[in-house]
């Protein structure tokens, strides 16, 4: 299956878009993003349902026989039922991590089967993951930076209304509640990013055989940050936390990012 690496592109964009979008509704309750979401997904369940049917006419078998086959239909499994269980209930936890697993299967899939099926296409496929796991970090780690500089500014001021000076600089950094959102907004588009990041990279470390090191410092140090904004997240919308509590929590969170980014990459025996 999948010989056109361009499609396979395709259905990974389609697939991480809708996967975003789900994750932006799970945390803010999005209506938008859901419904956006959900026709994402359906595009790559007909992608998904088109290429099955084309298999099963063309080759004359159902794409069982080989484990890889097997990732395919297992992925397809879990986007219907994920279709389904969007339209018939309202669980956007399930929902998300439905198609988390999905996608990572998909990937895995799409990969093995680009190195096996397409020798040159695919080691262009694997390669462009490469550098799609390095952008996507990259991004978040932009994205956790402006939530970091929405939390000083949260800080500053703070200060000046608590002590009341400066106030003639505190209409130019904004009002509280604003910064902390911002800040709040920041962090949900950081994490989706990062996460998919981490997924692409395991799945090329693995799929191209290179010595992947899970105890790497660098591996570890994504995780670890990855893990540090997701508490920044339950923080809030869990444990109601806001304020200069969240903001002091966020400038230390983005302390061991950047250690992660600069220490941890000299460090690291896998990413340089």
């Amino acid at each position: 299956m999948f010989e056109l690496k361009w499609l396979s592109e395709i259905i990974l964009l389609i697939y991480g878009s809708s996967l975003f979008g789900y994750f932006i509704d799970f945390i803010q309750n999005n209506q938008k993003a859901n419904r956006i979401a959900f026709w994402l997904l359906s595009m790559v369940w007909f992608i998904q349902t088109l290429v099955f049917v084309i298999y099963i006419f063309y080759e004359k078998s159902f794409p069982v026989a080989t484990l890889n086959d097997s990732l395919f239909f297992y992925s397809w499994i879990l986007v219907t039922l994920s279709l389904v269980i969007n339209r018939l209930f309202t669980i956007d936890f399930i929902v998300f991590f439905i198609n988390l697993f999905g996608f990572f299967l998909l990937l895995f899939y799409l990969l093995t089967e680009a190195q096996n099926q397409m020798p040159g296409n695919g080691i262009e496929l694997v390669h462009e993951i490469l550098i799609a796991h390095i952008v996507l970090a990259v991004l978040s780690y932009g994205f956790f930076t402006v939530s970091y500089i929405f939390s000083f500014m949260y800080v500053i001021q703070y200060r000046f209304l608590k002590n009341k000076k400066g106030l003639k600089w505190m209409w130019r950094l904004g009002d509280l509640k604003r910064l902390d959102t911002y800040s709040f907004t920041s962090v949900t588009l950081g994490v989706p990013l990062l996460l998919i990041s981490i997924i692409l990279g395991v799945v090329w470390a693995y799929v191209t055989e290179s010595e992947f090191y899970w105890f790497d410092v660098k591996t570890a140090g994504s995780i670890l940050v990855l893990f540090v904004y997701i508490g920044y997240l339950l923080l809030k919308l869990v444990k109601g936390y806001q304020g200069k509590g969240l903001a002091v929590y966020n400038t230390a969170a983005f302390l061991i990012l950047l250690v992660n980014f600069f220490l941890f990459s000299v460090l690291s025996n896998f990413h340089f």
